[in-house]
C-alpha cells in the first residue's frame, strides 16, 4: 500500500524535509566549487590572458539575471568605439564545438540568445559560441584579427580565461544574501565569490528604487573599494508583429481594450515581469509559460492555439511573448502561418539608473583602457 504524503504533511514539513535530503548535496557542490576556485587562485589550473581585452558578464545564480540585455546594451554602445566580438557557450543549442554565426545560422545552431544578438546587430560585430571560451577565442582571432574587445557571455564560472573586466549581474527580485548553493538554492557559486568581479550590477530593479534600499544593498554586498555598484532596470518597447504583416493590429499596448484577451507565452527563466507589465493594461492577460530556452513543438502549438481559441474571450486575441521566445518561434516549421497575424514580441532593453553621479558604461572603458595602458607599458 501506498502513502501520499503530500496529503499527510503540511507545506513547511515537506520543504524540511526536502532541505534535509537536499543539504549533503548542497555541501558537496559547495565542497567542489570550493576546491575548484582555489586550484585557480593557487595557479593549479591554468588561466590564460589574451593579448585583446576580455569583459565577461555573468551571475551567480540561475536563472535569469538580464545577460542578454545587459550584453545587447553594451555592444549597442561600443561597437563603434572597439571591433568587437561576442563570444557564448550557446546553450541548449543542438550542436557541438565552435560555430561562427553567420546569415545561415538558426537558434538550433547556436543557441536562442546568441541568434537574438546576432540577428540584432548582424554585421556590426563577430559572434560564435563554443563550449571552451579559451578554444573559442583563439579561434576568433584567427578568423578575424582586428578584433580588439571579446565579450564573454555568461563567463563568470569559467575561469580558465582570465578577464580584464569582470561583471556580475544579481536579479533585485532575487537577491543572494540568504540564498543557498544548489541544489538546495539557486547560487552556483557562494555570494563571497563576487570578491572576483570589478563591477556589480543589480538587475530588474524598480525605477523608483529608494536611497535606502540601494544603502542597504551596497551594505549587504560590502563590496572592496576597487568594486563599482550599478542599479538597472527593464525597459519594454511597442509590440512588434513576429512574423511581416501589412496593417498590424496592434502597435501600442496603449490601445488595448478591456474587451481584448492577450495570452503571455513564455518560454523564458523568469517570466513574471513581462506579465505584471502586461497587466498593467486594460486587456485580460492570461499566462502561458514553458521551460527557459524551450523549444516549441507541433503539439505544444496544438496546446497554445487550444487555449487561444476556447479561453481567451476578447473580441479581439493577441499572444504576446519575449524577444528571446520571438527567435525560436519565427524560425520554427510547426507554428500555423494562418496565425501569423496574431502574435507578438515585446522587445527589452535595460536602463541603468543615475545613481551617484557614476555611469556604466564610462566606468567599463575607463577599466578596458585602463587595462589596454598597462598592457602598452609592459611592451616598451
Amino acid at each position: 500500500m501506498s502513502i501520499d504524503l503530500s496529503k499527510i504533511l503540511n507545506k513547511e514539513q515537506r520543504k524540511s524535509i526536502l532541505d534535509a535530503l537536499l543539504t549533503p548535496f548542497s555541501w558537496g557542490y559547495g565542497g567542489a566549487v570550493w576546491l575548484r576556485n582555489k586550484a585557480f587562485d593557487f595557479g593549479l589550473l591554468p588561466q590564460e590572458e589574451f593579448d585583446v581585452p576580455v569583459v565577461s558578464v555573468g551571475n551567480i545564480t540561475v536563472g535569469g539575471t538580464g545577460k542578454t540585455p545587459h550584453v545587447e546594451h553594451i555592444v549597442q554602445t561600443l561597437h563603434r568605439r572597439y571591433h568587437l566580438a561576442v563570444l557564448s557557450r550557446g546553450y541548449k543549442r543542438k550542436t557541438k564545438g565552435f560555430i561562427l554565426a553567420t546569415n545561415n545560422t538558426t537558434p538550433r545552431d547556436i543557441g536562442d540568445e546568441p541568434y537574438q544578438i546576432y540577428r540584432k546587430f548582424n554585421g556590426l560585430i563577430t559572434l560564435a559560441v563554443c563550449e571552451s571560451r579559451r578554444k573559442g577565442i583563439r579561434e576568433l582571432l584567427r578568423i578575424d584579427p582586428d578584433i580588439d574587445l571579446v565579450l564573454l557571455d555568461d563567463g563568470f564560472q569559467h575561469r580558465y580565461v582570465y578577464p580584464k573586466v569582470n561583471i556580475v549581474l544579481l536579479d533585485y527580485n532575487r537577491l543572494p544574501f540568504d540564498d543557498k548553493l544548489m541544489p538546495l538554492g539557486q547560487l552556483r557559486e557562494p555570494i563571497s565569490s563576487i570578491s572576483r568581479c570589478d563591477m556589480v550590477v543589480v538587475t530588474k530593479c524598480p525605477v523608483d528604487i529608494t536611497p535606502t534600499e540601494r544603502r542597504v544593498i551596497r551594505q549587504r554586498l560590502n563590496l572592496l573599494t576597487y568594486q563599482k555598484l550599478f542599479f538597472s532596470a527593464i525597459r519594454y518597447s511597442d509590440p512588434v508583429p513576429l512574423f511581416p504583416v501589412q496593417s498590424p493590429q496592434l502597435t501600442s499596448l496603449q490601445w488595448l481594450r478591456s474587451d481584448d484577451s492577450v495570452l503571455c507565452l513564455t518560454g523564458i527563466a523568469t517570466p513574471m515581469p513581462l506579465a505584471r507589465y502586461l497587466n498593467r493594461y486594460a486587456a485580460e492577460v492570461k499566462m502561458m509559460r514553458f521551460d527557459d530556452h524551450h523549444f516549441f513543438t507541433r503539439r505544444d502549438f496544438n496546446d497554445i492555439f487550444k487555449v487561444y481559441r476556447e479561453e481567451l474571450k476578447g473580441k479581439r486575441k493577441f499572444i504576446i511573448t519575449t524577444e528571446k521566445d520571438a527567435v525560436r518561434i519565427m524560425n520554427n516549421p510547426y507554428f500555423p502561418p494562418v496565425k501569423r497575424n496574431c502574435i507578438y514580441y515585446i522587445p527589452m532593453s535595460v536602463a541603468f539608473l543615475e545613481m551617484e553621479g557614476a555611469d556604466f558604461i564610462s566606468e567599463l572603458v575607463k577599466r578596458i583602457d585602463e587595462q589596454e595602458e598597462e598592457a602598452n607599458l609592459t611592451t616598451m
